[in-house]
């Protein structure tokens, strides 16, 4: 998957604000989701610390620009991450910082410049201690069953239906999931699906099109995999989501122990095989694959990206921004 830490671009839109929880100190109110996983979930395995520096610079093109407001995404806590907001280095133009979640748990950065002068630069750069530990898969898998639509949690719910580029309702993709997945239990239906997926899609490298588009194609790199994976998921009612890292994505299912607690299980769709589990410790961007940003109300965004808005009036200038994603 191609996801680079740097992206540059200027863009011009109307100015309109969301709500945000004010001050940097208001990071950790969200912490709550990430407690430690349950005794019959994925166990924590090793873990590493990484430092990322996320924010953006702006300067002002052809005039001066006026109520630029830029959303960056951020990582957040989950079971096995653990997220420490650090240093801020602010420039002067910038007004404030302040950081919202939204639904389906994504943290977003919101930087608020009023003015910038022509030709002026701005910027505004935070660092986070990210420390994510590898997961091991359980060793008895017997235990794990389907959850019954009713008896799903809310948030778990929203995983069942189609997201963009994950056609679980199409034919073709209910087709091949009944078939995959008939005279089965519960996690070798999940086997099923994750061999049939590797059989269907060979990696290669290229843009992103998607589950059915992979299917017919026969070819995908992690996106691809990804969402067919998830698409089978979904159509044999199996609640999957997406789960973004740095230059890659891998799926998690979700399936309930006998106690009907239920667990969220990675796997590996792409590159070695590993289901259930994951040596993974790049830091865990966002998970979902199905967003409504606010400051976008038209579009699904399959991934939460950056974005930028700024005022337009006649004879101001273009925000050049440079919107900054680096990591150790």
């Amino acid at each position: 998957m191609q996801k680079k830490a740097v992206f540059v671009f200027s863009a011009i839109a109307l100015l309109c604000f969301a709500c945000v929880v004010p001050a940097r100190a208001q990071f950790e109110q969200d912490a709550s989701k990430g407690a430690a996983a349950g005794d019959n979930g994925p166990k924590m395995g090793s873990a590493q610390t990484k430092t990322i520096k996320i924010g953006v610079k702006i300067k002002a093109v052809g005039g001066p620009c006026r109520g630029i407001v830029a959303s960056v995404p951020i990582p957040t806590d989950w079971p096995e991450q653990k997220v420490k907001a650090g240093e801020e280095d602010l420039s002067p133009g910038i007004h404030h910082v302040t950081y919202r979640t939204l639904e389906g748990g994504v943290k977003q950065m919101i930087i608020t410049i009023p003015t910038l002068a022509a030709g002026e630069e701005a910027h505004a750069l935070v660092s986070f201690e990210v420390t994510r530990s590898s997961l091991d898969p359980p060793e008895d898998t017997s235990i794990y069953k389907e959850c019954a639509k009713e008896k799903l949690p809310k948030d778990v719910l929203s995983f069942l239906g189609p997201s963009p580029l994950i056609e679980s309702t199409h034919p073709k993709i209910t087709a091949l999931a009944k078939e995959t997945t008939e005279a089965k239990s519960d996690w070798e239906k999940i086997e099923a699906i994750y061999d049939t997926t590797r059989e269907k899609i060979k990696y290669q490298n290229g843009a992103i099109k998607g589950a059915l588009k992979g299917l017919t194609d026969g070819t995908g790199d992690c996106e691809e995999l990804t969402s067919l994976f998830i698409a089978l998921c979904r159509a044999s009612g199996i609640p999957a989501r997406s789960v973004w890292v740095p230059d890659h994505c891998y799926p998690e299912f979700y399936l309930v122990d006998g106690d009907g607690k239920g667990y969220w299980f990675p796997c590996q769709a792409a590159g070695s095989r590993a289901l259930g589990g994951i040596p993974e410790h790049r830091p865990i961007l966002q998970k979902g694959d199905n967003f409504r940003d606010p400051d976008r109300p038209k579009e699904k965004l399959r991934y939460v990206s950056e974005h930028l808005k700024a005022t337009a009036a006649k004879g101001v200038g273009q925000p050049q921004v440079e919107f900054v994603r680096e990591w150790e």
